[in-house]
């Protein structure tokens, strides 16, 4: 690993020095214009595929079928009105497209609830709908969320208000509420047959998993305990259940700002007996914990009679299988990269996935197509080379791997390769418009720098080369924090958005460094879940700081016109950086952050009798670890922009920033989006912020405006 870092050092330093290619400016509009895919998706039978594109806030599905798999037009949505398609399925047999169409699943609360980005007085809603694949008229099936279709092709079961509904899939008669059970139920599996649905009830400081079969049978609780049951997943006979258990809530209070092993184990059940028992216990160490990348637990029943799990317990995000009666598991995917967008094809013997892995000494900050079988060490990278490639779904017919790709300057697109191997062949390039300046686009260069405290730091370069002298530079911090941001375009809407945006920036003549800071993923365990991060210490800001230290020491870099901006976390790490080094940072664009722990993660309440160990020192960490602890030594101009139905981050994490700043006399500027959520819903909403965001830096770095 050292000489990994070694290489990626002396590499970006010398990239540095290299004579970019030439970059000219062009709109706004015109590198934002891009179709943006996402949810693909495939058939259980058969060679059809399926995929939503958001073209410019018009959301819209697109299918495709073997052997031609020539794209089309599913639905006609044409406006952009923030509504999105989510939970997009096929049926077995496929002649039905199912989706979801309405609210903001990637939000952290409230996701299921309507998106009025229009502010339309008519009420808006989130409904099941579905549409024959060969085409026809939509029909929505009712009001609800998260669909799943039966295995018998004729009915689709979803989640209406915490309960459990179905409908027929062709809308012949009304939706009903299949079975009432307490509590918040959800995580829907229909057995292999069809005939009974399994279900995880979430009951506060507990949960069961549940079989319903049918109205005259009462519900069937899986080995019910005082724990949280999840994840559940039918054998491929039917007979048996395999689930994840974790502790319930509760117990004597601890301390706050201690780590701790977050324990979880795998369980299998037979239905006929009732009876379960654990299979797999995980390792009692902090990398062994609770999973927290893409899908969690990542659980399946493969075939051979193999359970298939994801854990971090050596450090990184693999694949382990192992015999359904337990046993030691099997490391599928050995080596220094991550695992994610896990896929099991059809016959349950092959895993596709997205991994920061290939030949090249940079793949680490790129994604590629890998599968690997189910019983068998040893992972294939499909897609090798400078493009990137994620969310692989494998044909119903295995013959063919469908993903999502992009390269530095063509935005993602479908595409297509026989899972024997072979060229790709990418899908709907014509709805690339004429004027998306792909020429112009400049290829981003990885460089690594290290913080104060000797953490290596990773980041893209992104370079101008028209001008001559000193340039104005701008740092880009993602948000989540668990993300990371790539050398091209990326796999999340957000993201690819800004992406285009330091394109854009680069056009205008600044020099962009994207910072992939502690708390982000692909790097393993130690850089995800550092010590002190967040509200613990806010340990993370060193590298941002570092970020700006290394910018500053560039040869081509005005150290005295370094400007930063970012949303969600990258908010709350730009206002860190307004706030604690204004002298580095000569502006700043806050966008949805976070800005005071202290309102935003409140301390369980502690009762006299039996405080929390560390409630007081855990309450002054957490204000010290926010930007309005150090409010008094911010002087930068800062553009604040936030959407009023913010469903991640609270809109009163601005309103307070806004007051404060007002009152310490600090140069703001306010942007306000009504009605639109973290996720910038609409298309307009979305270039409006952008435009806002790269007007102001050309105000103040580069015409030099007070």
């Amino acid at each position: 690993m050292k000489k990994l870092l070694l290489v990626y050092l002396i590499t970006g330093l010398f990239l540095l020095n290299r004579h970019p290619s030439p970059a000219q400016s062009f709109p706004l509009e015109a590198v934002r214009s891009y179709p943006f895919p996402s949810d693909l998706t495939a058939s259980a039978q058969g060679s059809k595929i399926a995929w939503v594109v958001n073209d410019q806030g018009r959301r819209n599905i697109y299918i495709a079928e073997g052997p031609e798999f020539t794209p089309r037009k599913l639905t006609n949505y044409t406006s952009d009105d923030g509504q999105e398609i989510s939970s997009l399925s096929i049926s077995a047999d496929g002649r039905w497209v199912v989706y979801v169409r309405g609210g903001d699943h990637g939000s952290n609360w409230d996701d299921a609830l309507p998106v009025n980005t229009s502010s339309s007085p008519v009420p808006i809603k989130v409904q099941v709908w579905r549409v024959p694949f060969v085409g026809g008229e939509p029909k929505a099936l009712s009001e609800g969320d998260e669909p799943v279709i039966s295995p018998s092709n004729d009915r689709v079961a979803f989640v209406k208000n915490h309960q459990i509904w179905s409908a027929p899939i062709d809308g012949s008669a009304a939706a009903q509420n299949l079975f009432t059970a307490r509590g918040e139920n959800g995580s829907l599996q229909w057995s292999p047959d069809g005939s009974r649905l399994a279900f995880v009830s979430s009951r506060g400081d507990h949960a069961f998993v549940g079989i319903f079969t049918h109205a005259e049978t009462p519900i069937q609780w899986l080995a019910p305990s005082f724990s949280r049951d999840r994840s559940p997943r039918w054998s491929p006979d039917g007979t048996k259940i395999v689930f994840v258990r974790t502790p319930g809530s509760g117990g004597a209070p601890d301390s706050l700002l201690s780590r701790r092993h977050q324990p979880w184990s795998i369980w299998t059940a037979d239905i006929a007996t009732g009876k379960a028992s654990p299979i797999w216990q995980a390792p009692k160490t902090l990398a062994g914990s609770v999973p927290t990348t893409h899908g969690g637990f990542n659980l399946h029943w493969a075939a051979g009679d193999r359970i298939v799990f994801l854990s971090y317990q050596d450090g990184w995000p693999h694949l382990y299988s192992m015999p359904s009666t337990g046993g030691n598991p099997l490391l599928l995917t050995p080596g220094s990269f991550m695992a994610e967008h896990i896929q099991l094809s059809t016959d349950r013997k092959w895993l596709v996935f997205s991994g920061n892995t290939g030949p090249d000494q940079f793949d680490i900050d790129r994604r590629h197509v890998v599968r690997v079988a189910v019983d068998k060490a040893g992972a294939e990278v499909l897609t090798p080379g400078v493009g990137l490639e994620w969310t692989p779904v494998i044909t119903g017919d295995g013959a063919n791997i469908a993903f999502l790709s992009a390269t530095a300057q063509r935005p993602p697109l479908p595409a297509l390769m026989p899972f024997a191997k072979g060229a790709a062949k990418l899908l709907g390039q014509n709805l690339i418009p004429a004027n998306f300046p792909t020429s112009q686009l400049v290829t981003p260069r990885p460089v690594t720098f290290k913080a104060a405290d000797g953490v290596t730091v990773y980041g893209q370069l992104f370079e101008p080369a028209n001008g001559t002298g000193k340039k104005p530079a701008i740092i880009y911090i993602h948000g989540g924090p668990s993300r990371q941001m790539q050398l091209g375009w990326n796999y999340s809407d957000y993201y690819s958005n800004a992406y285009a945006y330091n394109q854009y920036l680069v056009s205008q003549g600044f020099a962009v460094l994207s910072v992939n800071y502690r708390l982000g993923i692909g790097y393993g365990y130690a850089f995800h879940q550092p010590a002190n991060g967040g509200p613990a210490g806010g340990a993370e800001y060193q590298d941002i700081k570092a970020a700006g230290e290394w910018l500053a020491k560039q040869p081509q870099i005005d150290a005295s016109r370094i400007g930063v901006y970012g949303g969600s976390y990258g908010g709350y790490l730009t206002a860190m950086a307004l706030a604690r080094d204004s002298r580095l940072f000569a502006a700043g664009v806050d966008i949805h952050g976070v800005h005071n722990w202290t309102t935003s993660r409140t301390a369980p309440a502690s009762n006299p009798a039996e405080p929390i160990p560390d409630a007081e020192r855990a309450a002054n960490v957490a204000w010290a670890s926010s930007p309005v602890s150090s409010i008094q030594t911010w002087t930068s101009p800062v553009l604040i922009i936030h959407g009023d139905d913010d469903r991640n981050v609270r809109f009163n994490q601005s309103t307070d920033l806004v007051r404060r700043l007002e009152a310490r006399g600090v140069p703001l500027e306010t942007l306000v989006i009504p009605d639109d959520t973290h996720h910038w819903m609409s298309h307009a909403n979305a270039l409006k912020v952008g435009q806002a965001t790269a007007d102001f830096f050309k105000r103040k770095l580069l015409k030099r405006e007070p």
